[in-house]
This record gives C-alpha cells, sequence and structure tokens, in this order.
C-alpha cells in the first residue's frame, strides 16, 4: 500500500476499540499466560516497560521498523522485537518511555512521532515485566541508527509482507515454559517472529485490517 493512502486512513485507527488478550492469546505459545499475569499484578512484583509499532513511509510503500537485539545473557537476548524499554523514574509516561527507547535504539526523533493509539498491555513472563505498546507514524523515511550495544540489526518490514496469510506460520519451539511445543508466528523478513511481540503484532493486525 502506498504509504499516503496508509497515512490516511491509518488516523482512524484511534476511534477503533482494541481487538484486545483476545488477539494476543491466538499467538501465544500457552493459555497459562493469563493465570501468570494475573498474579503478577496481585503480587505487584512485576517491572514495566513500553515499545513502539512505528508505521513510515519507504520509497511509496509502508514499512514499520522491527529490530534483532544482541546476544547477551538475558531472557529476551537475540530476539526479535519492537524497539521500546524499560519504564524510567524521570519519564513522565510509558508514552514517553516508548519514544525515549525509540529514539535511543534506532534513532528516530522522538519530536517527529505521531502516537496514534496505546494498545492492549502484555505480561511477559520470563522477564516479568508489564510491557505497554503503542501505535505510532512518522511522514518521512526515517535514517535509522542502530544502538550499538543493544541492536544487532534493524528489520524493516513492508507493510503488504506483514498482512499476507502466508507469513502466519507455526515453528516447534523449546520456551520458558515447555519443550518442542507448536508455536505460533509470523515469518518476517527471514525471521521467526514469536511470543510476546507475535502476541502484539496479532493485535496491529486485526487493527491494520479495518482501515485499510
Amino acid at each position: 500500500m502506498q504509504f499516503s493512502t496508509f497515512s490516511e486512513q491509518i488516523v482512524k485507527i484511534k476511534n477503533l476499540e482494541l481487538p484486545g488478550e483476545a488477539f494476543h492469546l491466538k499467538m501465544a505459545p500457552i493459555q497459562r499466560i493469563l493465570e501468570l499475569k494475573m498474579k503478577a499484578r496481585e503480587m505487584e512484583s512485576a517491572k514495566k516497560a513500553a515499545v513502539l509499532c512505528l508505521f513510515y513511509p519507504k520509497g511509496d510503500s509502508t514499512h514499520f521498523v522491527l529490530i534483532l537485539r544482541k546476544t547477551y545473557k538475558g531472557v529476551h537476548s537475540a530476539q526479535i522485537g519492537f524497539p521500546g524499554g524499560k519504564y524510567e523514574n524521570n519519564d513522565s509516561s510509558l508514552e514517553e518511555t516508548a519514544l525515549r527507547e525509540t529514539e535511543e535504539e534506532v534513532g528516530v526523533d522522538q519530536n517527529n512521532v505521531e502516537v496514534l493509539k496505546e494498545l492492549t498491555e502484555i505480561y511477559i513472563p520470563p522477564s516479568n515485566f508489564f510491557v505497554q505498546p503503542y501505535l505510532g507514524i512518522v511522514h518521512t523515511t526515517p535514517e535509522f541508527i542502530p544502538q550499538e550495544d543493544e541492536v544487532e540489526a534493524i528489520l524493516e518490514v513492508p507493510l503488504a509482507e506483514f498482512l499476507d496469510p502466508k507469513n502466519l506460520v507455526t515453528q516447534t519451539l523449546s520456551t520458558s515454559y515447555a519443550k518442542e511445543i507448536s508455536v505460533p508466528a509470523f515469518e518476517l523478513q527471514g525471521h521467526v517472529v514469536w511470543g510476546a511481540t507475535a502476541m502484539m503484532l496479532n493485535e496491529v493486525r486485526e487493527l491494520v485490517t479495518e482501515i485499510v
């Protein structure tokens, strides 16, 4: 889809109801994730983070950005995700967290980002984080600058590829919950995207298909 058309249509997303956890769970490795989320909320032990699904023009078409994280000793090592990160005490809101972290990780000036919608919060059990996703847009092609110590690679995903049903796949993976299980996933830019990122992407996909 041409970005000019997409940018005119995407503003309608502000008025749509969120698809919510039902669309997260379609991409969840196991159903127990809701039980874990309730337990974390009751214990008030979880940390907070925010991420940004950022759409932008590239040529005439619409893209969004994902990142491949560096390999390190941690639960999200070498995983595909949205730019974003941990809430800091000097952040005025989780939206500010998402914008600040996006600028730090991929070099997009937060002052150029129009945040269109707050999406459905998701709980990530392995790292004990509640993550608040946002959907945003910039109207010029960003010059991405990956954060050297955090980002291994930047993935520029065409909207057409994202919406193509053939890129919804099933992979057999081992997770922190179970070994050798079938996991729903997206295949994007030669990478398999599963887990929390796939769950958030599924909600984005449902919203976008309603307005394009």
